[in-house]
């Protein structure tokens, strides 16, 4: 009894183990919301070491592919961390997180009462959108455009951004007048005093948006607390302000 007891006071007197560094790589879009989730987990754990990057969703993936240290992905598009789930780099099915919009933004032109659909009837010299190539909000954004059949008409005028939101950056310093970026940026203080248009969904196909957990991170706990973190009411309340929309909560 006197060794049990011992024992336990020796458990008691040892320092709190800090909790695992957690290391994520997230889609653009996801900038300020995911920071602000950040913000409330480590009000909650505050032990909890958390680093960001953010990128484009298929640069992201390779880097990954590559042996990243990414413990945690957060893609844009649902089919980059299924096609890594596929290959074996990321050791949870994806989680669907949110849905992504589009939108049309200019911090110079009045966008009140245009349209996507009138977008060639401005006068304007450059359209930024996200590299179609690799980002999932281009991808969206030259579906819109071919789904209008504006396309080749303003292909000319278009600039690409690494992601989407240096686009919207683009469009701030005046390398292009007009944007088409995610609503999730769109919606953040500084950016939403200039207005936008919401882009039909229907003109393109759905960003779905889901995490998962990487090989690297797959014995990380604070990896998977972190996930399981996202689909807290409070986690989902700052997507849903940020504009995502939310897909049924998960039940355990």
């Amino acid at each position: 009894m006197r060794i049990l007891w011992v024992f336990s006071l020796l458990l008691f007197m040892l320092p709190v183990r800090a909790s695992d560094p957690l290391t994520i790589a997230a889609a653009s879009d996801l900038r300020y919301a995911l920071d602000e989730i950040i913000a409330l987990y480590q009000s909650e754990h505050p032990t909890a070491r958390i680093r960001v990057s953010y990128g484009s969703s298929g640069k992201i993936s390779t880097q990954i592919r590559h042996g990243a240290p990414f413990d945690l992905f957060f893609s844009a598009d649902i089919q980059f961390p299924e096609q890594l789930y596929a290959e074996g780099h990321v050791s949870t099915a994806p989680e669907l997180y949110a849905i992504g919009r589009i939108v049309l933004w200019s911090p110079r032109l009045d966008l009140t009462d245009v349209s996507l659909s009138q977008l060639n009837a401005l006068s304007f010299r450059r359209l930024a959108i996200a590299q179609p190539a690799h980002a999932p909000y281009g991808l969206r954004a030259k579906e819109a455009l071919q789904a209008l059949g504006l396309w080749d008409a303003l292909e000319p005028k278009l600039v690409y951004g690494e992601n989407i939101a240096q686009t919207a950056q683009m469009a701030q310093s005046g390398a292009a007048e007009v944007a088409i970026i995610a609503l999730s940026l769109a919606r953040f203080p500084q950016l939403s005093r200039h207005g936008y248009q919401l882009i039909p969904s229907d003109l393109h196909q759905p960003l779905t948006q889901a995490y998962s957990v990487t090989r690297h991170g797959a014995n990380n706990a604070s990896a998977h607390r972190f996930a399981a973190f996202m689909q807290s009411s409070e986690a989902r309340s700052i997507l849903e302000h940020y504009g995502f929309e939310l897909p049924a909560r998960r039940v355990e």
